[in-house]
């Protein structure tokens, strides 16, 4: 009988020893995504792990400006909903470090219109780093911006070759609205027959375009020139790689080992007539050939902007492809009416 008792009050033993620990391990169980979530939000994060896959898509800002413009925010916007499998890094001159997700996390929130792209990334641009192992950084340690008549465009021009050289992808202009993926890893765009645009481009990591191209910037350098460290330089650098014929249809040029895209693939609507962005068609044209559109920026020097209900082709263009910034244009425009 006493055996019998001793066998029971060892099971009973045995069991409270097991219930206690399953309580203990749910417990347990429990804390670990809150403690894994607090080392995430401190993981250290940097431009060389974000795009560490070679096909990122890059945004500069070479002016101290942390407030971009709705086409800036388009431009990104547009790009995060085409390439949704793929980074997209904004650098900003403006911007102090960030080295860690919380930083990104922080960043991320004064830009409530692409807050909700997880794939988008803010990091600061620190031209002394980016131009670190290159032909350009004894150029960059010499120069003085106070003295170049076109700085936050050469600058900008130096960058983005630094960039695209150490991290591969594609390279835009800030406004540039992305409306298709482009099929190609090696290209340039022909901005018109025979004539390189330096605007949109793409090359893989370490490619020798970018590298001869850094050459040429320095050898060559014009900064009082407008156009000479950027379109004219691809220009003079693809004509190494084989002889430029006119484009005679929609077709695209292999040169060397680039692709030389037809003008129709981002330049459709050519620069003399870039306010035609900015008005009313009696039909809207298709871009069928089009990957995306540069909007000319630079010329506009009337400052137009999208204006909300416009019905101009500018106004159609936010709604399709960056309507988070549109309904944000228009929420601005109706609070201040």
């Amino acid at each position: 009988m006493v055996n019998s008792l001793r066998i029971l009050a060892f099971f009973l033993l045995l069991m409270s020893v097991f219930g206690f620990m399953y309580r203990l391990t749910k417990t347990f169980d429990s804390y670990i995504p809150f403690f894994f979530n607090q080392i995430s939000t401190s993981r250290t994060i940097s431009p060389k792990d974000i795009l560490s896959q070679g096909n990122g898509i890059i945004f500069i800002e070479t002016t101290d400006r942390l407030k971009p413009s709705p086409l800036v925010l388009c431009a990104i916007e547009s790009a995060a909903r085409v390439y949704n499998d793929r980074p997209v890094a904004f650098f900003m001159k403006g911007l102090s470090n960030v080295t860690t997700e919380e930083d990104e996390n922080r960043i991320r929130k004064n830009f409530s219109t692409l807050s909700a792209f997880e794939n988008v990334y803010f990091f600061p641009l620190k031209m002394e780093e980016v131009f670190k192992d290159t032909p350009l950084l004894p150029w960059y340690l010499k120069v003085d911006p106070k003295l170049e008549r076109h700085w936050v465009h050469v600058s900008s021009d130096g960058c983005r070759l630094a960039l695209i050289w150490k991290h591969g992808g594609i390279y835009m202009d800030t406004d540039i609205i992305s409306i298709r993926q482009i099929p190609d890893k090696d290209f340039l765009a022909a901005q018109s027959s025979k004539y390189s645009s330096n605007g949109v481009f793409g090359l893989s990591v370490d490619h020798d375009f970018c590298w001869k191209s850094m050459e040429s910037f320095v050898k060559n350098y014009n900064g009082a020139a407008w156009g000479h460290q950027g379109p004219e330089l691809f220009t003079r650098v693809l004509k190494q790689y084989c002889t430029l014929p006119a484009f005679k249809s929609l077709e695209d040029i292999m040169c060397g080992n680039i692709s030389f895209l037809n003008p129709q693939r981002f330049y459709p609507i050519s620069y003399p007539s870039w306010r035609l962005y900015y008005s009313v068609w009696e039909k809207l044209p298709t871009f069928n050939d089009s990957y995306a559109l540069h909007l000319w920026n630079y010329m506009n020097n009337e400052k137009r902007s999208v204006i909300p209900g416009s019905n101009t082709l500018v106004d159609h263009l936010y709604q399709q492809y960056c309507p988070n910034i549109y309904e944000s244009v228009k929420g601005n425009k109706t609070k201040a009416s």
